[in-house]
């Protein structure tokens, strides 16, 4: 008896006493594409972003970009399984920088956060909750990893210390040890898919760079806008009219400010929040004729709406059965995993507007809060469960909504509030209420790692100096808006900064063709129209740590504060863009390796180093700088986007002293026939003479796809 009292007590100490783990297995990679490789950990659920947006990758474009090793830096990775969670962690290297993990609006290097990848309206703090929580980091390493999953990941970028690390960092002691730290050195990231299972990605390049180009191009290529979409869009306010909006377009031309397409808030519905999706009959009676006129004076309309449905709606009843559990501002929620929800939308807005003229949408309140949204408590008649449907809600509807004008081979660009992994085709720019013109342009930097677009757009100032610094930032940016929905601002609101306001404006109609040529290299290369600096050749910058000062109650642990730059952006292969903000009168500008000129008048202001802008009282240009063989193609100033068959002078300017060329793209702006061959790629090339003098080649160059009828070069530095 005692003999098996002993050998109960011993078993319950190995069973209950004894931790339990759960068996940590390496992955197991397979390569689904050049570059790309795919693992697949436990039994991972058949709904993800990348399904969702029906990716097609661009093998071809994959292959030019070559056939590298499978990054030696993930060796060791490893997963397991537990409690009905992956866990997956993934090793790091002293002094690595990691990048992305959605669009964060403070930081640009990620290394040392933890984020909850959520998608919500931002709200101040880069925790994860944001309109892209975007799975996907990059390292400075030359990989990026990307995570399959439609569900609330958390991310520990390097903050997290196993007891087992093959790195462990030093044990110190705060008493006596002032350089102490509350965050010690960590060697892994470690990620957590409240999931059975979860599809992983990792994505190889040489450099940072390479490897978002292989992301997105595996994600189908970057979005190519229809060159409309490139020009200025003003938001009208809610409540116009037809005839307030046409005037209001006669004002634009008549001031002599340029405009391609206009939005119209919700007041184009006969019912908002929730939508009927149908035209006011009181301000829009003939929306066919009205559409019609905007089109004469070649400019487009963009429809603001959400996806949640009216009892006035004529999709209601039938929709019915198709909508979640729960509502939205009492309007129903469909369920667009459901084909007959698909069906009734497409039926709708294809007959009500797009037959009519409608060139895109604004697809509004996608994103949060949680007390506006669908609850996670919601069901949905496609077994899909309220996270899964929110992770993805918007993304789903820009990648419905842009079939719906392919198949018409019509080219659409429109805003969107909420998006997530696999979102680069897709022809939307993210937008949001939050309003701090600094945080946009770090939003503009980091939307470059994640395959998404961000619009810093304009839409009051307090004065007119902060007025003219938005107006700048969004002249530089994949979509210039001035959003006057709420308050009728104009761009002449400000009458002292008026004619530099319209100047940038024109400057952004010039520079179409480097714009348009900078979204075709996204579209067949995978190259972000913006690039972060990190990911530009030649950039260097070390991360920066300034000690944290010890307070009792804001900073307890004295933690440092990481700085990055996060100001400054490259726009194609050769504008650098450091936009100034209200109140500046000075700023640094971090130039990557060679020499760099002043946009504006040529001149030389430096070389691979950090200048300084100084005495900016009264400056009423954005700072712009073009690297050496730097090649801008210009256009005349226009105050509509081109036409389709439009022909114009092209004037190409030229920085600095050696020999360089590029490729200028061109095809007819507005239809997908540029996926048939109906596009032009023309080589403009600058050469020395035996004298060594520069000299512009004029390439021999036409068809319809060709829209310049001339070429003149224009050397700025002298």
């Amino acid at each position: 008896m005692i003999a098996l009292r002993l050998f109960f007590l011993a078993a319950f100490q190995i069973l209950v006493l004894t931790p339990i783990y759960a068996q940590t297995t390496d992955f197991q990679w397979k390569q689904v594409a050049p570059g790309v490789w795919k693992a697949t950990v436990g039994k991972p659920e058949n709904f993800s972003p990348l399904g969702v947006a029906g990716i097609q990758p661009a093998t071809a474009a994959l292959q030019k970009l070559g056939t590298p090793a499978f990054p030696k830096y993930l060796s060791g990775s490893k997963n397991e399984l537990s409690d009905g969670k992956a866990y997956l962690r993934f090793p790091l290297v002293k002094e690595e920088q990691l990048f992305g993990l959605g669009l964060n609006f403070k930081s640009v290097q990620q290394r040392g956060t933890i984020k909850t990848l959520h998608v919500d309206h931002y709200n101040g703090k880069d925790d994860g909750r944001t309109h892209a929580p975007v799975p996907f980091y990059i390292s400075d390493k030359g990989y990026g990893v990307l995570i399959n999953s439609a569900r609330y990941i958390t991310v520990y970028a390097g903050t997290a210390v196993r007891k087992d690390s093959k790195n462990p960092p030093a044990e110190m002691n705060r008493n006596t040890q002032k350089d102490w730290s509350a965050s010690p050195y960590s060697d892994a990231v470690e990620i957590l898919v409240p999931a059975a299972g979860a599809e992983v990605y990792v994505f190889a390049g040489k450099d940072a760079m390479e490897v978002v180009q292989r992301y997105n191009l595996y994600c189908g290529g970057g979005t190519l806008p229809p060159k409309w979409g490139l020009g200025f869009t003003h938001r009208t306010p809610t409540l116009f009219t037809d005839a307030q909006v046409l005037k209001e377009v006669e004002e634009f031309e008549a001031n002599g400010y340029p405009l391609s397409f206009v939005g119209l808030e919700p007041g184009w519905q006969s019912y908002a929040y929730p939508n009927s999706f149908v035209w006011d009959s009181t301000r829009y009676p003939k929306p066919k004729q009205f559409l019609d006129q905007l089109l004469q004076k070649n400019i487009r309309a963009n429809l603001w709406i959400n996806p949640y449905v009216s009892s006035h709606s004529p999709i209601y009843k039938k929709i019915l059965p198709y909508s979640g559990t729960h509502t939205v501002w009492v309007g129903l929620v469909p369920d667009f995993n459901m084909k007959p929800a698909q069906d009734l939308f497409k039926g709708l807005f294809t007959e009500r507007h797009i037959q009519l003229g409608v060139a895109g949408y604004k697809v509004d309140e996608t994103d949060g809060y949680d007390d506006w949204l669908f609850p996670d408590v919601a069901k949905f008649p496609s077994g899909r469960s309220a996270e899964q449907i929110r992770q993805t809600y918007g993304l789903q509807f820009q990648k419905i909504s842009s079939d719906w004008f392919r198949e018409k081979n019509i080219r659409t660009y429109g805003l969107v509030r909420a998006s997530n992994a696999g979102a680069s085709a897709m022809p939307y720019v993210i937008y949001n209420d939050y309003y701090n013109h600094k945080d946009f342009i770090t939003a503009l930097v980091n939307s470059s790692f994640i395959g998404v677009l961000w619009t810093p757009e304009a839409r009051s100032s307090q004065t007119s100096e902060e007025w003219l610094r938005r107006m700048q930032s969004v002249c530089f940016s994949p979509m210039a808006m001035l959003n006057a929905w709420a308050d009728g601002t104009k761009p002449w609101t400000f009458p002292e900064v008026a004619g530099q306001v319209k100047e940038v404006m024109q400057l952004r109609m010039q520079l179409l063709p480097y714009l348009y040529s900078t979204f075709a290299q996204y579209h067949f290369e995978g190259k972000p129209p913006v690039r972060a600096m990190n990911l530009v050749e030649g950039f260097s910058f070390e991360e920066k740590i300034i000690e944290g000062k010890l307070n009792s109650t804001d900073n307890p642990y004295a933690q440092a504060v990481r700085q990055d730059i996060k100001d400054q952006y490259m726009l194609g292969d050769y504008l650098l863009v450091a936009p100034l903000f209200a109140g500046d009168r000075s700023r640094k500008v971090v130039l990557p390796r060679g020499k760099w000129y002043d946009f504006y008048t040529g001149k030389f202001v430096g070389e691979g180093e950090t200048i300084e802008l100084k005495n900016l009282t009264g400056v009423d240009k954005i700072p712009l700088f073009v690297r050496d063989g730097g090649i801008i193609p210009m256009i005349p100033p226009i105050l509509h986007s081109p036409v389709k068959d439009q022909i114009l002078p092209l004037t190409v300017r030229y920085y600095g002293s050696k020999e360089n060329s590029w490729n200028l793209y061109d095809d007819d702006g507005e239809t997908f026939d540029f996926e048939r061959g109906g596009n032009s790629w023309t080589k403009l090339e600058v050469k020395k003479d035996p004298s060594g003098k520069l000299t512009g080649a004029n390439p021999a160059a036409g068809g319809k796809s060709f829209h310049y009828n001339s070429i003149k070069w224009e050397y700025m530095t002298k």
